[in-house]
This record gives structure tokens, C-alpha cells and sequence, in this order.
């Protein structure tokens, strides 16, 4: 009765009652013979006493540290309760059984891949042209077109080759899902414009509208082609802006772990406006895949259970699945982010690639990790055509900003040097000048 007051009013000795009465059972068997006849009596308080005692400590284990639960959980004895080590378990059961599932998910998408298998035509069978194809022939047919006859090399790959100057029978007389467009951004609104869509519009007139493939960019800037390709295309050709963050120097060894951005910029015939870095606070009129729509957008909502709409948006799924099998890490990104990005990665890298580089830098016996890289760098973004890293600053209207902001900062770090040294002027030519 005493424990059981205490117990009531929250103090400690409750806390030892079965231990308590252990030992005072011990004592009993011990001296106390004729009054074995208590002992029905002790069991019954030792029971009760034990199950208030459980309450007691799931109580107090609410407002206790798992440590202290833990000990209480098993007498004192300082071992991990059953119920936390079996959670363990239960997890890794269950980790290894969303494993198993990701897998066949897998597979399964590899075989709907490859039981649809696209027919990928690529405009620029160059490095980069056969570079991608190379790929692309592991998942579906491939046709190349360039100035430069590559026959030789699209058989190798196990491609088709067609002459640039026999486009027509590339376009209107291949069944081609898909034209990839790896030309040089300079001369990029010229191919559209002047090659490109007159075959388009002929294949539309023989084949039907619905004939049209699907036309993807791989340049290195997205607005200035995105709006080539609006303009110019028939509104009946989907539009897949894309932009493979690699090439053929960088993922030599594979495409695995390397970024791939994209954009799914038109489908039937509806202009997808992707959601702005900086207007993600100003719009509310979106859906949960993060598009929001203009005017001409609006109807997207209304046929988006169409089997048209759900076909030409299979087709985009299974072309962007090929880099996805390769390993590619997908990035959906909208072309206006992408090249506010790009000025101040990608083009500043080749910027101060080709900087160094005009300084005539060369390897020395006492060469330090940092400046193998900087060699490395010289290397990596000389290797690429000038009209390449003239693209980039030419049409990515971000990268004049980015060489006034290093202009300013070279400035400004020269100065701090001048000035440490307490003179004030410029380095001309190597030499400084002192005003």
C-alpha cells in the first residue's frame, strides 16, 4: 500500500517494488517456514505490483531519453529492446524489396523501349553526330545526314548514311520519328529555315500532317534555337529543346552520372511555357508537373487524355528514356534558366580555357596538381570549334554581362595588388606602370 501511494504521487521508491519484493520472497523461503502460506498473497501483490510498474515506465518513457527507455525496457540490463532491433530489419527487408521493384520497373521499361524501337534521324553526322548515334543504335535505327560523306562510319556504328545534298529522301522518304539537330548553332536558323522545313512541309502533304517527327536541339544555348524552331517549324512538329551537358572528350568512358537537360518545349501543336527561376513566386496557375501555359497553351488541360496528345508525348518519353538508360542524370530545366546558367559555367570555363590558352601556357618540370589542371582546361576547350565558343557568347545574351563582370574582377583584384604594394597604376605588357 505504501508503494502504491508513492507510486500515485510520482516518487521513487514504486520504482524498486518488484525488486523489492524479490527479495523479500528470498527471505521467506529462507527463514520463515510455517508462513509459507503467505505466498499465494506475495505472488498476487508481486503480479499486480509488476503490471503497475510496466504502466509506470511506459509512462515515464514518453519524457525519457531513448537510452534510459531502453534500459528500463530490459531490467537494467542496458540491451537494445526488441522492437528497435527488429525495425532495423523490417527496413533493410523492405529496402531490398524497393530495389527489387526499381529493377523490374527497369526492365520493363527496357523492353517497352525496345519493342517500340524509334527510327532517330541526325542532322550533322559530325563528331558529335556520330558520337550520339553510337548510342542511339543500341535502342532503334539511325540515319545520318552530312556535308562530308561518313558512310564508311555509319556502318561501323550500324547506321544508315544519306548525303546532305539528298535531304529529301532523308526527310519525306525515311519514316523517321525523330530529327536531331547536332549543327552548329551559327548556321543553325539557316538549316531550318532554308533546308530543313521545305521537306518537312512536302513529307506533310504526302504523308499527312500527323507525319511530322519530332525536331530536337542538341546546341550549347537554348533560347536562340527555341525560338528558331518556333518560328520556323510547322506548328504540327513537336519540339524537344535539349542540351547534353557532355561530349565526345568528357564522357569518353560512357554517359553515366553525366547531366542532361531538357525542355519539352511543344507538343501537339500546344506551346508548353516551362516554369522561370524567377517568376516561381508570381505563379499560381500551374500543375503539379511545374508548367504553367500562355494564351495559346491554355487548351493543353483539354487534351491531355487524347490519344494524339498520349502518343506524341510516348514518343518524347522514349527518346529522352535512351539517355536516361545510359545513365545520364535528367535535368529538366527551362531554356531561359539554362542559359542564365550556362554564361557563368559553361561559357566562362571556355572563356578562360581560351584566356590561358592565348598566353602560349605550357607544362614545366615543376608543375603543381593546380596548374595540370589549368593545362588540363587549356586542353578541353581548345580541342572544340571556335564557332562553338563563338556560339556561346554570340547567342547567349547572358555572356556579355558575364565577360564585363570579369573584366571588373580582374580589375579589381589587380588593384588590391597595386595598391598592397602602395603604388597606384597598370600592368602594361607585363611591366608595371606607375602614375
Amino acid at each position: 500500500a505504501f508503494d502504491r501511494q508513492n507510486h500515485l504521487a510520482g516518487s521513487t521508491p514504486f520504482r524498486r517494488a518488484p525488486e523489492a519484493c524479490l527479495r523479500g520472497l528470498d527471505r521467506l523461503l529462507r527463514n520463515c517456514d510455517p508462513i509459507m502460506f503467505l505466498l499465494p498473497l506475495l505472488f498476487s501483490l508481486l503480479r499486480r505490483q509488476s503490471y503497475a510498474f510496466g504502466i509506470f515506465v511506459s509512462r515515464r518513457h514518453k519524457h525519457s531519453s531513448p537510452r534510459v527507455g531502453t534500459a528500463l525496457g530490459s531490467h537494467g540490463e542496458g540491451s537494445t529492446s526488441p522492437s528497435v532491433a527488429g525495425e532495423l530489419e523490417r527496413l533493410k527487408q523492405e529496402e531490398a524489396k524497393l530495389a527489387s521493384m526499381l529493377a523490374s520497373v527497369r526492365q520493363k521499361k527496357l523492353s517497352v523501349l525496345r519493342s517500340r524501337p524509334l527510327t532517330i534521324g541526325i542532322v550533322g553526322f559530325g563528331r558529335f553526330g556520330q558520337f550520339i548515334a553510337k548510342s542511339f543504335a543500341k535502342y532503334g535505327h539511325v540515319i545520318g545526314t552530312s556535308r562530308t560523306d561518313y558512310t564508311q562510319i555509319a556502318d561501323e556504328i550500324g547506321a544508315k548514311y544519306i548525303p546532305l545534298s539528298d535531304l529529301e529522301s532523308f526527310v519525306v522518304e525515311e519514316d523517321l520519328d525523330v530529327i536531331v539537330l547536332a549543327i552548329s548553332i551559327v548556321s543553325f536558323e539557316e538549316t531550318v529555315r532554308d533546308n530543313l522545313v521545305p521537306h518537312l512541309q512536302k513529307r506533310m502533304e504526302i504523308k499527312g500532317d500527323d507525319s511530322c517527327p519530332l525536331i530536337v536541339d542538341v546546341a550549347s544555348v537554348k533560347e536562340h534555337p527555341r525560338n528558331i524552331l518556333i518560328e520556323h517549324l510547322p506548328e504540327e512538329c513537336d519540339i524537344l529543346s535539349t542540351h547534353p551537358m557532355f561530349g565526345p572528350d568528357s564522357a569518353r568512358d560512357g554517359w553515366h552520372g553525366q547531366t542532361f537537360v531538357y525542355e519539352k518545349t511543344r507538343v501537339n501543336k500546344v506551346l508548353l511555357e516551362p516554369e522561370i527561376e524567377e517568376q516561381k513566386n508570381e505563379v499560381d496557375d500551374k500543375d503539379e508537373r511545374g508548367y504553367f501555359f500562355n494564351d495559346k497553351a491554355v487548351t493543353l488541360r483539354a487534351h491531355d487524355e487524347c490519344d494524339e496528345h498520349v502518343e506524341r508525348m510516348d514518343r518524347i518519353e522514349r527518346f529522352l528514356s535512351i539517355w536516361e538508360e545510359e545513365g545520364c542524370k535528367m535535368t529538366p530545366l527551362s531554356c531561359h534558366d539554362h542559359d542564365a546558367y550556362a554564361a557563368n559555367s559553361q561559357f566562362i570555363t571556355h572563356l578562360m580555357g581560351r584566356i590561358l590558352g592565348a598566353q602560349g601556357l605550357h607544362s614545366t618540370p615543376i608543375d603543381t596538381k593546380g596548374f595540370q589542371s589549368v593545362l588540363k582546361l587549356i586542353e578541353n576547350t581548345n580541342a572544340d570549334s571556335f564557332d562553338l565558343f563563338y556560339g556561346l557568347y554570340k547567342y547567349n545574351r547572358n555572356s556579355g554581362y558575364t565577360i564585363g563582370r570579369l573584366r571588373g574582377a580582374l580589375d579589381g583584384v589587380v588593384g588590391e595588388l597595386l595598391q598592397k604594394d602602395g603604388v597606384v597604376g597598370v600592368f602594361n605588357n607585363g611591366n608595371r606602370t606607375n602614375f
